[in-house]
């Protein structure tokens, strides 16, 4: 019933009820399924926030309270530095109600010795420092007096996420950003540049997962938490070649870390997922390929959309999101075929308001692509309200 609630509510409460038909119709047109009866209906849906740790308390306070207002039930937060405000943000976000997925940056200074120097990104791209440096005794130590203080605190983390695209070299300094840009760049493993560094760096991060795991269960409140692998970067060969960066497939980079040892350690494997601009047909074409090695439990490991966007680059207000909105239905109806196969346990959109064509937050109100992005799935297959 609606009556009680404002105008802003009942104008949400509308578009949910649209996005029931819309995405019903979309499933039915671009898949043509029906829902196992086994159907997960513990899926993680949210939003991403990074980087609180540089907001002021106060502005913390703000930008998860109006998340939190908005109806969204689970957010992806950064372990960064300061770590200490970081911590400050997990606690609103827990007082809040809301479940968090930790992501642990591993460009940390802390976790690496003084003497490591990044990987220059010749100014086209950030510094960024070698996986191959990894310290693992300094990573264990600051992750956890990091963690006995959100335990102290009494939060309990919902899942947590080590590491962020380490298949591309934007965040990964064993892989290589080039003096200049347009040369062709690797298309498998082979063509890398450093391939030692780089396994070594593959080495370091199944370790750090391990240490990751050892930590969490030394916890009284996160001892449960959910432990997924790095969210991979879906940028393709194309892109790569255009910035001269080197980048390899989910899938390859995936089967390197499962030969080192990943699945004893891991919940779930972390993927991205930027479309771009394309019609219904090649959206819903693109998340089934780009999730292809997500397997269900017992025969492998399921996926989890750490990051998934869709741009709307006209920025004036009123907003208008019809075309980001279908778009995002049409995901949306996408991921929930692979959720419903047991393949896919979450999916977490990028982003709340800090990169301007991503943003949901607009206006001063989540917008009608904000909602259709983070809106709950029910048990019975509904949409929540």
């Amino acid at each position: 019933m609606l009556w009680g609630r404002s105008g802003s509510e009942r104008k949400t409460a509308g578009v949910r009820r649209r996005a029931t038909l819309a995405c019903s119709l979309a499933v039915l047109w671009a898949f043509a399924w029906t829902p196992p009866a086994g159907a997960d209906p513990a899926a993680r849906i949210g939003i991403n926030r990074v980087n609180l740790a540089w907001l002021s308390r106060a502005d913390q306070e703000r930008v998860l309270g109006d998340i939190a207002a908005s109806g969204i039930t689970h957010i992806r937060l950064s372990l960064s530095r300061p770590v200490d405000r970081s911590i400050d943000a997990l606690e609103i976000a827990d007082r809040l109600g809301l479940k968090i997925l930790l992501e642990i940056q591993l460009g940390n200074k802390d976790y690496y010795p003084a003497n490591a120097h990044p990987r220059t990104g010749f100014g086209r791209i950030w510094d960024v420092r070698r996986l191959s440096d990894l310290d693992l005794d300094l990573y264990r130590v600051h992750l956890r007096s990091a963690l006995a203080r959100i335990d102290r605190i009494g939060i309990r983390i919902d899942a947590v996420e080590p590491g962020n695209e380490i298949n591309y070299s934007a965040y990964n300094g064993d892989l290589a950003v080039y003096e200049k840009p347009g040369r062709r760049t690797p298309r498998n493993v082979a063509d890398v540049a450093d391939r030692a560094a780089l396994g070594r760096g593959l080495d370091a991060y199944v370790d750090a997962i391990r240490i990751t795991r050892e930590e969490l269960r030394a916890t009284t409140h996160s001892r449960d938490a959910a432990l997924i692998s790095a969210g991979l970067s879906d940028v393709g060969t194309g892109e790569a070649d255009r910035r001269g960066m080197e980048r390899l497939d989910a899938g390859e980079f995936l089967s390197l870390l499962r030969k080192r040892g990943l699945d004893a350690l891991v919940d779930g494997y972390g993927i991205h997922v930027y479309p771009g601009s394309r019609d219904d047909a090649a959206l819903a074409r693109h998340v089934t390929r780009l999730l292809d090695f997500c397997r269900p439990e017992g025969e492998g490991k399921p996926c989890w959309v750490t990051e998934w966007g869709i741009a709307n680059t006209a920025l004036s207000c009123p907003v208008d999101d019809r075309e980001r909105e279908r778009a995002i239905r049409t995901v949306r109806c996408g991921f929930g075929k692979v959720m419903d196969e047991g393949r896919l346990k979450a999916a977490y959109y990028y982003d709340w308001d800090t990169q301007p064509v991503y943003s949901v937050w607009r206006c001063g109100a989540l917008s009608p692509a904000g909602v259709a992005a983070t809106e709950a799935v029910t048990s019975d297959g509904e949409r929540s309200e």
